[in-house]
């Protein structure tokens, strides 16, 4: 049985008749990469346009307190699990659990009848291995690029349903996963569909190979940060465009959200054999943002995260309830009418009332760890796994733990302890 941190079963009543009106919705869920919400437009960010991603926001319901892990595979293997890493036994880097491969949220609406897909990045093993793992894994049609197998951008090494392919130089890798999920939906239009695409935008080039990868054509240098934020967003225009097209937008989910905080450098060249980087800064309405990732800071984990579902989720609401990436799975689930695993202990609260009624929420903390370290937070207090106490409504970058005792300051280190005692992360 799912034991503490959650007892969660399916509500299918929180959200009315309207929300399943239509039969089971399909699932668009869109991962971009090493994008934290200093670089989205609707967020306030003011250094990259982001209008398709801006318009989603205004389609849709935004949150405002989103938090994932602060690097991209712990972040990836927590949404698929409805666990945190800690509960996983901290898989290592580029690997998932294999007696939990049944269990990730693509596995159980595999087996309830959807229709399921992944392209873009995978990195929970290596293909040229294990072609087979997204399989396993409920992704019954795949695109992927192998994790630090080869190119992800110019000149992609793919692997397509289990089989590897190199293609030219000119071709853009991301478009290929674009044209693949669209003619997957194509393919599913009738639905239900669970369509992942889990970007390689905006993350640097792979830099690990015996030979650097390839320049775009005609390019003496690789796509720059801000080259890539574009990309980025006219790619999510168009798969959700996609969506449109096909005239299943009342009956698809779409979500939106960052694997982690922006990168803090960005791989701009290739000179003798060695990259070179650039900072990555961001201007928001609240200061200019070294970017976060590998940060346990809200610059490393709170992310963009927007639903769009015309007709059954509000547009252009934004909404304080706290969500963190183990809720992905309960609540894919709970929409979907298909149980939760037995005898997984859960760290994921589904969030589909909040979707309903942006005022409702069913968390009251999020978590997130790294290398060791990990904290707990609530709307305001952010608590550290090394004692430190943020208090993010006067301190939003988080510059200087709390250090004056308070009536109000005593009661919040005591609630987040009482917390991470019940969690018991390693510490």
């Amino acid at each position: 049985m799912n034991r503490f941190p959650f007892l969660l079963a399916v509500v299918v009543a929180s959200l009315g008749q309207s929300v399943f009106a239509a039969g089971r919705p399909n699932f668009l869920i869109i991962l971009a990469d090493d994008v934290g919400r200093d670089a989205i437009g609707c967020y306030g960010g003011r250094s990259y346009a982001t209008p398709s991603v801006d318009a989603l926001a205004a389609e849709g319901l935004r949150f405002e307190q989103a938090y994932v892990m602060p690097v991209c595979h712990p972040t990836r293997t927590t949404l698929l699990s409805g666990r945190y890493p800690f509960r996983q036994g901290h898989p290592r880097w580029g690997s998932y659990p294999r007696d939990e491969e049944k269990t990730t949220f693509a596995a159980l609406l595999k087996e309830a009848g959807y229709a399921t897909a992944i392209a873009g990045k995978w990195q929970l093993g290596l293909l040229k291995n294990d072609p087979q793992q997204p399989r396993r894994m409920g992704f019954a049609e795949s695109c992927l690029f192998g994790w630090h197998e080869g190119p992800r951008y110019w000149g992609p090494l793919l692997y397509e349903n289990g089989k590897a392919r190199r293609y030219s130089d000119g071709t853009f890798g991301p478009d290929e996963s674009v044209e693949f999920l669209t003619r997957f939906m194509q393919q599913h239009k009738e639905g239900p569909f669970l369509a992942f695409y889990s970007m390689a935008l905006s993350h640097a080039v792979t830099d690990d190979l015996d030979q650097p990868v390839p320049f775009g054509p005609g390019k003496d240098r690789y796509e720059s940060y801000a080259d890539m934020m574009a990309a980025m967003d006219e790619r999510v225009g168009r798969i959700v465009g996609t969506v449109d097209e096909l005239g299943v937008s009342d009956r698809t989910m779409v979500l939106f959200l960052g694997d982690n905080g922006t990168a803090a450098k960005s791989i701009v060249r290739a000179e003798g054999g060695k990259y070179i980087q650039e900072p990555v800064l961001s201007e928001t309405t609240w200061g200019l943002v070294p970017g976060g990732k590998g940060s346990l800071s809200d610059a490393g984990t709170r992310v963009p995260w927007i639903v769009r579902w015309p007709g059954t989720v509000p547009a252009d609401r934004t909404t304080e309830a706290l969500v963190d990436g183990s809720d992905l799975l309960p609540t894919l689930l709970e929409l979907a009418g298909v149980p939760l695993p037995p005898n997984v202990e859960l760290d994921g609260r589904s969030f589909a009332a909040t979707l309903a009624d942006p005022q409702q929420g069913r968390r009251d903390w999020v978590y997130a760890e790294h290398r060791g370290n990990s904290f707990v937070a609530d709307e305001r207090w952010k608590l550290m796994s090394d004692g430190k106490l943020f208090d993010r409504a006067t301190d939003p970058l988080e510059t200087k733990p709390v250090r004056a005792d308070s009536s109000e300051v005593t009661a919040a280190r005591k609630k987040l302890d009482q917390i991470v005692e019940q969690l018991r992360p390693p510490r």
